[in-house]
C-alpha cells in the first residue's frame, strides 16, 4: 500500500510538471507569434522608408505611415502631410520582407480601414505624451511606433531605435492598448530603463547578451525579440537570454530557430 501511494504521488508530480511545461510553451508560442508580427511591420517599414526617401518629392510630402496585414501580405501606406491621401504604397509577402512585390507612388484615396488606422494612431500618440505615462526617449535613441489592430481594440508598441552601428537597443519599451475610439485603456512599461547591448566591447566581440526582468515582466517579451531580430543582423550575436526572478527561470531566444529555450535558475 505504501509503495502504491508513492507511485501515485510521483505520478501526480509528473503530471503537474508536464502541465506547467505545456502552459509555459503556450505562452512562449504566443510571444513568438506577436514578435513575428511586430518584426514584419518594422522590417517592411525600414525597407519602405529607404525607398521612399530616395524620391525627393515624396520625402517633402511625407506625413507618416500606417501598416496592416492580411493572410501572408504586409501593407505599408505612407500619408501626405495633410493626413488625407496616400503618397506611396508598398506590399510585401512574408516570404520576402526585404523587397516589395508591389509599389505605387501615385496619390490615392485612403481606404476606410486606412483612415481608421491613421485616426487611431494620431489619437494614441497625442495621449502618450501625457506625463502620467512617463514615456522617455534617451539621448541617442529614437522611438518606433508599432500599431496593430486586434479585434475591437488597438495595440501600440513603443520600441527604441538607434542609428549607431553594432548596438541592440533593448529596453525602454512600452505597450498601450486603446478601445475602438482610440482611448487608452491599459498600458505597461516592460523594462525600467534602456539596456543597450554593444556588439563589441574593449575590442572583443560579444556573442551572447543577457539581461534580467522586473517581477512585473515575468517572461521574455515580444519587444525583446523584435528588437533583437532587427539589429542582430549587424552583429555576430545569435541569441540572448533573460532571467526572470518572478518565475525563477532563464529564457534564451535562438535567432536561427526563432525559438525560446528555458532552464531553471
Amino acid at each position: 500500500m505504501k509503495r502504491f501511494t508513492i507511485i501515485i504521488f510521483l505520478l501526480a508530480l509528473y503530471i503537474n510538471a508536464f502541465s506547467q511545461d505545456e502552459d509555459l510553451q503556450m505562452i512562449f508560442d504566443s510571444i513568438i507569434a506577436e514578435a513575428d508580427l511586430m518584426y514584419k511591420y518594422e522590417k517592411t517599414v525600414w525597407n519602405s522608408t529607404d525607398l521612399l526617401m530616395i524620391n525627393k518629392n515624396l520625402q517633402k510630402n511625407y506625413g507618416g505611415y500606417v501598416v496592416s496585414h492580411s493572410a501572408d501580405s504586409v501593407y505599408v501606406v505612407y500619408i501626405d502631410k495633410k493626413q488625407e491621401q496616400s503618397i506611396a504604397r508598398y506590399t510585401y509577402t512574408s516570404a520576402d520582407l526585404s523587397k516589395p512585390c508591389y509599389i505605387s507612388t501615385e496619390l490615392s484615396t485612403l481606404s476606410v480601414e486606412e483612415k481608421e488606422l491613421v485616426d487611431i494612431k494620431t489619437k494614441m500618440l497625442k495621449q502618450i505624451v501625457n506625463r502620467k505615462y512617463k514615456v522617455t526617449i534617451p539621448n541617442g535613441f529614437s522611438p518606433n511606433f508599432v500599431l496593430i489592430k486586434e479585434d475591437n481594440f488597438y495595440k501600440l508598441y513603443v520600441i527604441m531605435g538607434t542609428s549607431t552601428y553594432g548596438v541592440i537597443p533593448f529596453g525602454n519599451d512600452y505597450l498601450f492598448k486603446a478601445n475602438s475610439k482610440g482611448k487608452i485603456i491599459y498600458w505597461t512599461k516592460f523594462h525600467s530603463t534602456m539596456i543597450p547591448v554593444m556588439a563589441e566591447t574593449d575590442g572583443h566581440k560579444v556573442v551572447e547578451a543577457t539581461h534580467s526582468h522586473l517581477r512585473t515582466t515575468p517572461y521574455i517579451t515580444a519587444t525583446d525579440i523584435c528588437t533583437f531580430r532587427l539589429y542582430a543582423q549587424y552583429t555576430e550575436l545569435q541569441k540572448f537570454s533573460v532571467y526572470s526572478p518572478a518565475i525563477k527561470k532563464t529564457m534564451t531566444y535562438i535567432l536561427e530557430t526563432n525559438k525560446i529555450e528555458v532552464k531553471e535558475k
